[in-house]
């Protein structure tokens, strides 16, 4: 299983999603589907404009638990 941590991120920054939105160009329900961990995939452009915008690797936008 893979653990969204995004809104974790988003927390400990003070990060809003509309903000998290303009700094991404990523379209509104991208940023509430990765936020509420409602997403079943994610293309690596995606992944790419959030590791840039939050200033981490993607080792902290996700994590592997598994099954």
């Amino acid at each position: 299983m893979i653990n969204n941590k995004i809104s974790e991120i988003l927390g400990k920054k003070r990060i809003r999603m509309l903000e998290l939105q303009k700094m991404t160009g990523l379209n509104h329900t991208t940023i509430i589907n990765l936020y509420y961990d409602r997403s079943k995939n994610i293309n690596f452009e995606t992944i790419n404009k959030l590791c840039k915008a939050l200033d981490c690797d993607i080792h902290e936008l996700f994590e592997y638990i598994p099954d």
